[in-house]
């Protein structure tokens, strides 16, 4: 893909697995801020190494170690998580493309999710858990190279090993704490610990957190 057609929330394939694009931030080289739907992991690339995928009724994929079928014919019920594609919010809600949340309560024309947004039926797609016997897996780009856990309506069981790509130092993350927010910078870097400013330590799967750490900038990027 070109630059200018990359957009924020949008499903893309990176490394053959599904991602969708958490942000662009053009005057970077590596412009392209990922999250991996299967593990919630951060990914950072260029437009010219994704492609560009939208989800339709019956895709199957694996969200946070667990798989979901995309229906459009059921609306979704309390505790529910929900996939916006057609997003419209009013001048009250925060929602964007894509963007992934859990209903808190149904009303007649629409959910409220935890993140108090209320989002109509016709904006969202409704997240079964399981994989359905007659949908269409869009893990990977290329089927011939997915993993045994395309077969699975079971969760995938998460390792022990470190995931998501490690930080150089310079990198700066912004942490989000409620209404705050924190910048810190990666000062060290010790096997899989990451130091960042004010001798805070995190493991690398930690850093690599989307609901909590995101990827701001390098300071030492060319």
């Amino acid at each position: 893909m070109k630059l200018y057609q990359v957009r924020k929330g949008q499903f893309v394939y990176f490394n053959n697995e599904l991602h969708r694009v958490y942000s662009v931030k053009p005057v970077y080289k590596q412009s392209i801020h990922l999250v991996k739907l299967k593990d919630l992991t951060q990914h950072l690339t260029n437009a010219s190494k994704v492609e560009k995928y939208k989800p339709k009724h019956l895709d199957s994929f694996i969200f946070n170690q667990k798989t979901y079928t995309l229906h459009k014919d059921q609306n979704a019920e309390e505790g529910d998580y929900i996939l916006i594609t057609n997003p419209s919010p009013d001048y009250l809600d925060h929602y964007s493309l894509h963007e992934i949340e859990i209903v808190s309560s149904v009303e007649t024309k629409g959910v409220i999710t935890t993140k108090s947004n209320g989002v109509k039926h016709n904006e969202y797609l409704r997240m079964v858990p399981g994989r359905d016997h007659d949908s269409h897996p869009i893990d990977y780009l290329d089927e011939n190279m997915a993993d045994s856990d395309l077969t699975s309506n079971d969760s995938v069981q998460p390792t022990n090993i470190t995931q998501g790509e490690m930080p150089s130092v310079g990198d700066v993350y912004k942490k989000r704490d409620g209404d705050r927010s924190i910048e810190a910078m990666v000062v060290a870097i010790d096997g899989d610990t990451i130091i960042l400013g004010n001798n805070l330590e995190l493991s690398l799967n930690e850093l690599n957190d989307s609901e909590i750490w995101e990827f701001q900038y390098s300071l030492l990027e060319d």
